[in-house]
């Protein structure tokens, strides 16, 4: 179990000594997984047999309405828990008719809040958000400390962006084969986020990512092998655990063979039972085994689960009758955010927090708008609410989750010191040891998928380089990194839709340059529809080959881009665009790193799937 460092200032100390004395925690020195059977907190069902007694005696103080609240994890809008500027005020008057998060906390009592990109801006003010949420909850009957969550996988969904130390993401770790560097970095961010109050973190993903073409996992995944993914985030639960933070495993029960965003629509995964247990369990069966503390759900049809079509989040043969019963787990059910369209395509958002209940969820992530621009928070909160009143829901139902979700803040020490200490932020976010163990992981992860042309590794010193594709801060960034090498850099960013205009530049450019450079991110997602990328990258890379001079394709996402322009003869594979990301790819073009990273997925022939281009495990290197 994690304990927090001691030097702590005064003020803090004194806050949690007054929580403490509230709630009667100090008493209660064994923690809540080990009073209870394994699988996480709040295994025991009975009205308090094995459980904590601490937590029981909160748990029968509380009002229907407390409970219920404390079932909901929400978003805010501002950068401070105490915001009063006009916009961040204006947007939570529309979600809760409150002004911010402290007036959120006053009236409702929730469970938690989440952090997104919008609500960091640097450690200190993170840290100083946390801990006016954490005063604003321990102002509340109760004292309960709050929940504070963020999506930090790493690589390119990040909401702390540097000076934090940037992981370099789930596949690329699992291109670089090493466990022992998935759970370092798990480690890191768990540090960094606890440094800053966050005590939950929405990962690892333990999706396999088997569909070349899923829009929404993709690099977020370890790779299509179920074994290799078990294993990497197994080991990134141990990381974040040490670190004192919660992980959550996700999106079970898999979401990694869909071509349909379940933000925008609903994935349906036609996987039959048996491919189901073979390809998208073994993951799951390991974080359970793993003693992970939560696991998020998936808004996915799956109907060799469950018949019925309804969306894994709401479907009890799913969520109680395979992950509770089956699997044996007994932890926090969080559902993946109630805003997407995967989850309220089929009932009302009204519904959807009952249905979600009734299935087996414990949290309630993220209520969503409604159609007239306003909050849905309060209308969810009060259908649990008269839920349980009306005898849908038993109260004894609803106190089984609140019961796990109490039993793992006390677990994360959230009872006896929630808070921030802003004098170790500075020590602890962005550290110099820390960015140097993410620089190491991220150079055991570039792969050399081809190499064809003989071009690499290229000779430090004079020549001129054209670095254009995608990303403004990503050509840059190579272009800097070649220029320190000697090389004369022009830059060309075309973005993610090269238009050709844009592309006939690009190709002007290239004339009389002896290296192009070109980045692509999702080449593959060619479609010309909205909410795609289209041609433009794939035909960029083509007229640039065609201009003769030689090209250097770095693919700083998803690694199957070169399947769309096959004929291309030098291809790495860096998986993110960290800056980690890209300095491991500038020394690997020139040498200076034999690149190590394999292939964790297979690269199959456009619109051939069952046909590799480049197997699962592929990967160059140079001879020394």
């Amino acid at each position: 179990m994690y304990r927090p460092r001691t030097r702590r200032r005064r003020w803090l100390a004194g806050l949690t000594a007054g929580a403490l004395a509230v709630t009667g925690l100090t008493a209660v020195t064994t923690p809540a997984a080990q009073a209870a059977p394994p699988g996480g907190p709040g295994a025991g069902q009975g009205a308090g047999h094995g459980k904590n007694p601490a937590i029981m005696r909160i748990l029968r103080s509380m009002t229907l309405e407390e409970k219920a609240a404390q079932l909901f994890v929400l978003q805010i809008h501002g950068l401070s828990a105490d915001t009063t500027d006009p916009a961040a005020v204006a947007a939570n008057r529309r979600l809760y008719g409150a002004d911010n998060a402290e007036q959120v906390m006053a009236r409702y009592r929730p469970g938690g809040f989440i952090y997104y990109g919008e609500n960091v801006r640097d450690p200190q003010q993170v840290a100083a958000f946390s801990n006016g949420i954490q005063r604003a909850a321990a102002a509340q009957p109760h004292r309960i400390p709050a929940t504070i969550a963020t999506d930090q996988e790493g690589g390119i969904v990040a909401r702390l962006q540097p000076p934090a130390t940037q992981s370099p993401g789930a596949m690329a770790l699992a291109a670089g084969r090493r466990t022992a560097d998935a759970r370092a970095l798990a480690r890191i961010t768990g540090r960094e986020l606890r440094a800053v109050g966050v005590n939950q973190n929405y990962a690892p993903d333990a999706d396999v990512n088997v569909n070349p073409a899923n829009p929404v996992i993709g690099v977020r995944s370890f790779g299509s092998d179920p074994g290799l993914v078990a294993s990497m985030v197994t080991a990134q639960i141990r990381g974040y655990r040490s670190a004192g933070v919660t992980a959550t495993a996700k999106h079970f029960p898999g979401h990694g063979d869909t071509t349909t965003d379940s933000h925008v629509g609903v994935p349906e995964i036609d996987h039959t039972r048996e491919e189901w247990e073979r390809l998208d369990l073994p993951p799951f069966r390991a974080a359970i085994a793993a003693g992970v503390d939560s696991i998020m759900t998936a808004h996915i049809v799956v109907p060799s689960l469950d018949p019925s079509r309804d969306p894994a989040t709401l479907s009890r043969p799913i969520l109680s009758g395979i992950l509770r019963d089956r699997l044996g787990y007994r932890g926090v059910v969080v559902t993946d955010a109630l805003d997407m369209d995967g989850v309220r395509a089929k009932y009302g958002d009204e519904r959807i927090p009952v249905l979600a209940l009734k299935a087996g969820v414990d949290v309630l992530l993220k209520p969503p708008v409604g159609e007239d621009g306003d909050g849905v928070f309060p209308r969810q909160f009060a259908a649990v609410v008269d839920a349980v009143r009306s005898g849908e829901l038993t109260e004894r139902r609803i106190d089984e989750s609140v019961y796990r979700i109490l039993a793992l803040k006390h677990e994360r020490g959230l009872f006896r010191d929630p808070y921030a200490d802003p004098a170790e932020v500075g020590e602890i976010v962005g550290s110099p040891a820390h960015l140097a163990a993410a620089q190491r992981a991220a150079d055991r992860t570039t792969t050399l998928v081809k190499n064809d042309a003989g071009v690499l590794p290229l000779r430090p010193g004079a020549r001129d380089v054209l670095v254009t594709g995608w990303g403004v801060s990503t050509t840059a960034a190579l272009g800097t990194e070649i220029a320190r090498r000697g090389a004369t850099t022009t830059i060309r960013q075309t973005g993610a839709a090269p238009t050709r205009p844009q592309i006939d530049e690009a190709v002007a450019a290239a004339r009389g340059q002896d290296l192009v450079v070109a980045v692509t991110n999702r080449a593959w997602d060619v479609k010309e529809e909205p909410g795609h990328n289209g041609p433009g990258q794939m035909n960029l890379v083509k007229a640039l080959l065609a201009t003769g001079t030689p090209v250097v394709v770095v693919a700083v996402r998803d690694p199957y881009d070169i399947a769309w322009f096959p004929e291309a003869g030098t291809y790495l594979a860096t998986y993110s665009y960290t800056a980690e990301a890209l300095r491991s790819a500038a020394a690997s073009l020139f040498g200076e790193l034999n690149p190590r990273g394999r292939l964790p997925v297979t690269i199959p022939v456009r619109d051939e799937p069952g046909t590799a281009l480049y197997p699962f495990g592929h990967g160059l290197g140079y001879r020394r």
